[in-house]
């Protein structure tokens, strides 16, 4: 080993190092973010304010699923009422999400 790849090495290692700090540092952030969706408004899910809406609506389809018993997942439908409650959104920003849900379900 001559003295020229000493350097060459530490200044890899410290560059990998500093990709490591930062991947686990963004990773940390990210996985701490909590919602709670009965404080959500209509306008805060149909603008990204609080999350990307489609992870919402599937939050939110296996939330009333599970309360009605349902453990079957139709993802065309799932898109087609995650689409439905963003348009509903839009067009009543005040509202909260749970009762646009609750709108929304009624037969």
């Amino acid at each position: 080993m001559n003295e020229h790849s000493q350097p060459k090495r530490i200044a890899g290692k410290g560059l990998a190092l500093s990709v490591a700090l930062a991947a686990f540092a963004s990773t940390a952030a990210s996985a701490q973010v909590t919602i709670d969706v009965a404080k959500v408004s209509c306008n805060q899910f149909a603008l990204y304010k609080v999350s990307d809406p489609d992870t919402i609506a599937v939050w939110l389809h296996g939330y009333y699923s599970g309360k009605r018993g349902n453990t079957v997942v139709d993802g065309g439908q799932l898109k087609a009422n995650a689409k439905k409650l963003r348009d509903y959104c839009l067009q009543n920003p005040d509202t909260n999400l749970l009762q646009a849900v609750e709108e929304l379900m009624k037969p």
